[in-house]
């Protein structure tokens, strides 16, 4: 019988906000790009240029979600490798999800044409809109490559805990973006396009500079060469739980997907003012993400360190820490939405309409900080022990819990049914994972 060595370590606050810090400093530049797009393209007086856009990076968003599973899963293995003290911190986990991901990247590329054709059928992209959404999509797709091997990049470091490198890798991403957007919309005309091209120049960039960091760390090609080699890279355990856990996390990451997908489908169903007042409250939840979701990174690279290091102590310190101090953003933000709501409606929004639509409706996205905390946190913590199957299984089962509460509770009241529902879904994720992991715990660490 084999057992497996044990590397002791503690877990403190400074650990969990050297990481949760960092990542949640990344996650707020990504909307500025897209803020920054849509007044640039806005800005042009065309409607429909303005629409394609919208439904493009929609599109794209949906195509590349379903990837995310590369950045996800390299972190949790990546942690793991450095919990059990590996040699190459993790680096032949990184190298097999770059590969897969650039190969991938470029059937994308390949498959431009279909994939751009399906998605405006679905999207439902008007005469008007298509010229514009057809013409960034045939740009934006040239970035696959680049955006599948960044997930591969930021999921490596961020499992190390090098969460200011993996920063500084999407504040890049974003800034050239953002810089290039206005250079090519208003000094060279290039309209939707520029938009797009901006985006693969600042993927590119990133990636270009991520590969150099991760060769400099290992001192030279020649050190990368003596870890990686083709009979590691091929071995058939290490590949087919590669490819288990890239199942599991896309499946996880669409029922996530489908349960944003039917909120916004049945409230544009009642009417367009209750989609737009909904869309306002939207903003609530995605801005409470972008803190909360830091405590989630902290939690899954230092779960993952602790089940590669054999030390359930640091596993449980971990989780009491990241969900203490999520409690306390979460209670930040609830306080933030609750008495300034009000104003940060009236920011978003000069209808008195949709100001009044969102404000019946904003103790529910108001409370979304605290139902949502547990559900970030738990769901670090099972991707960070690669528990990728309760993962799946769990996230499916929260979404068929959450429609069927969304479809009786609409009923019955409204819309305000729908929010209490997808309170319900985070809710319900966080005690599946978190009874999932009690269950896990004498597996995790025998």
């Amino acid at each position: 019988m084999n057992v497996r060595p044990t590397f002791p370590f503690t877990v403190t606050s400074r650990d969990v906000w050297a990481i949760a810090l960092p990542a949640s400093f990344a996650f707020i530049t990504e909307p500025l790009v897209g803020f920054v797009d849509i007044a640039v393209v806005g800005r042009l007086g065309d409607a429909a240029l303005l629409g394609g856009l919208v439904l493009g990076t929609l599109a794209f968003d949906i195509i590349f979600s379903l990837c995310f599973y590369l950045r996800l899963g390299t972190a949790g293995l990546t942690a793991q490798a450095i919990g059990a003290r590996d040699e190459d911190d993790g680096l032949i986990h990184f190298t097999r999800a770059a590969l897969f991901g650039f190969v991938l990247g470029l059937l994308l590329i390949v498959l431009t044409v279909p994939l751009t054709m399906l998605l405006a059928w679905s999207l439902g992209t008007s005469e008007a809109t298509r010229p514009s959404f057809n013409a960034y999509m045939q740009v934006r797709m040239l970035s696959a490559p680049f955006v599948l091997v960044n997930f591969a990049l930021l999921g490596w470091f961020y499992g190390r805990a090098a969460a200011t490198t993996g920063m500084m890798l999407q504040m890049l991403i974003n800034g050239i973006n953002i810089v290039l957007c206005l250079v090519f919309v208003y000094a060279f005309h290039w309209g939707v396009p520029g938009v797009a091209t901006a985006a693969v120049v600042g993927h590119a960039t990133s990636m270009i500079v991520g590969l150099t960091l991760v060769v400099r760390h290992f001192g030279g090609f020649e050190r990368i060469r003596h870890f990686v080699h083709l009979e590691r890279l091929r071995d058939v355990k290490a590949l087919a739980r590669l490819f288990a856990l890239s199942r599991d996390l896309m499946i996880r990451s669409a029922a996530l997907m489908g349960a944003f997908a039917y909120f916004t489908a049945q409230t544009a169903r009642v009417g367009e003012l209750a989609l737009a007042s909904n869309a306002v409250l939207m903003q609530f939840l995605m801005i409470s993400a972008f803190f909360l979701d830091g405590q989630g990174q902290a939690a899954e690279q230092l779960c993952g360190k602790a089940v590669g290091a054999n030390y359930r102590p640091a596993f449980e310190q971990a989780i009491r820490l990241t969900m203490g101090w999520g409690l306390a953003v979460g209670a930040v933000m609830f306080c933030l939405f609750w008495f300034g709501g009000d104003w940060l409606i009236g920011v978003m929004t000069t209808s008195p309409e949709v100001h009044f639509g969102a404000r019946e409706f904003l103790i529910f996205a108001a409370i979304t900080a605290f139902t949502g905390m547990p559900a970030f946190v738990m769901d670090g913590v099972m991707v960070g022990a690669t528990l990728n199957t309760i993962v799946r299984n769990g996230m499916v089962a929260s979404f068929v819990i959450y429609l069927g509460v969304a479809i009786v509770l609409q009923n019955l009241i409204g819309v305000a049914g729908l929010w209490v529902a997808i309170n319900l879904f985070f809710i319900t994720r966080a005690v599946i994972f978190w009874t999932a992991t009690r269950w896990k715990l004498p597996q995790l660490f025998p």
